[in-house]
């Protein structure tokens, strides 16, 4: 029989969603955010041992085995061949990883029973029952993940896809990891990790055929800063030296009929006689006045020769 075969999911007319399920009022609210998690299509990997019932009480009873899950941590940022560092053991053992599998799909055939009947009738002991199974399968499928995301690491990093960052590799060999434990059936006897390097390489091979797709149709980066138009920026460059080119003129001509004092103090001011503007105080010392009174002949001045530029406007 197929891998694919071995899969079952409960046949239903129509298909549902999660509101299909109804929720139960007599649940709590952190019972209720559990609950709507739950789908109304269960999928799990059928094994011979779940119609038996001692199958319960070995795999969740309270003599059932406790796995310790081998820890280790990385930085997937860097593709550096550095060790991770781990704990006391780098892998599960054979017969760990079997029962591992073997508590995740009953915990999903479990609930899988327990959405169909409540699909018929709403009930709170049943909609609590589905919660605690639907916990049972996520910490079985976080400690089966947990113990081979090294070995997403490592193939990430004998992989090198062009224009691809590492990052982005270890997240699509993450989610290859992921499909690859809800898809894969102990009972034929492999090993978890060469079912999974398998889907892991398939993954990054549609990864690097998307990109390379990709980079024919955009062969380029978008770059918003060469993108930007600087018409903008150019106009108001012309504008402003256009400006003080007339302004130049106005002072030089004297056609706004400065003083001696408003031309001194204007062209401190603004530099224009030389390389450093000047503060109102050295200004008022070369003029012998007060900070104030330059600052109001400078207005004043300026006013004379906005009004010049003005009538040169209007008379061109």
């Amino acid at each position: 029989m197929s891998h694919a075969a071995q899969r079952t999911r409960p046949g239903r007319k129509g298909g549902a969603d999660a509101a299909s399920l109804g929720t139960p009022r007599a649940l709590t609210e952190e019972e209720r955010g559990l609950y709507a998690r739950i789908p109304a299509d269960v999928d799990y990997v059928a094994h011979p041992s779940f119609q038996l019932r001692q199958t319960e009480q070995e795999l969740f009873g309270a003599a059932c085995e406790d796995i310790q899950i081998p820890r280790w941590t990385s930085f997937p940022e860097a593709a550096g061949d550095v060790a991770p560092a781990r704990g006391r053991r780098a892998r599960l053992s054979a017969k760990e990883e079997a029962v591992l599998f073997l508590r995740y799909n009953y915990a999903r055939h479990r609930l899988a029973e327990l959405v169909q009947a409540q699909l018929r009738r709403v009930t709170t002991a049943r909609g609590r029952e589905m919660i605690r199974w639907y916990q049972r399968a996520m910490k079985a499928r976080a400690d089966l993940v947990r113990a081979n995301l090294a070995l997403v690491l490592a193939m990430a990093k004998r992989t090198k896809i062009p224009n691809v960052e590492f990052g982005e590799v270890v997240s699509e060999g993450n989610m290859a990891l992921l499909r690859a434990v809800e898809k894969f059936d102990v009972s034929r006897g492999f090993k978890f990790s060469t079912y999974a390097c398998r889907a892991i390489l398939k993954s990054f091979n549609r990864l690097a055929s998307k990109t390379g797709r990709y980079r024919q149709r955009f062969p380029t980066e978008y770059d918003p800063d060469m993108e930007r138009s600087d018409w903008d920026v150019n106009r108001h460059e012309v504008q402003r030296r256009d400006s003080v080119e007339a302004v130049r003129e106005v002072l030089a001509q004297n056609h706004a009929n400065l003083t001696d004092v408003e031309r001194t103090i204007i062209m401190e001011r603004f530099a224009i006689s030389s390389d450093q503007r000047k503060t109102l105080a050295q200004v008022g010392k070369m003029v012998g006045l007060t900070n104030e009174r330059v600052r109001q002949i400078q207005n004043h001045a300026l006013g004379k020769i906005r009004a010049a530029l003005v009538d040169g406007f209007v008379a061109a």
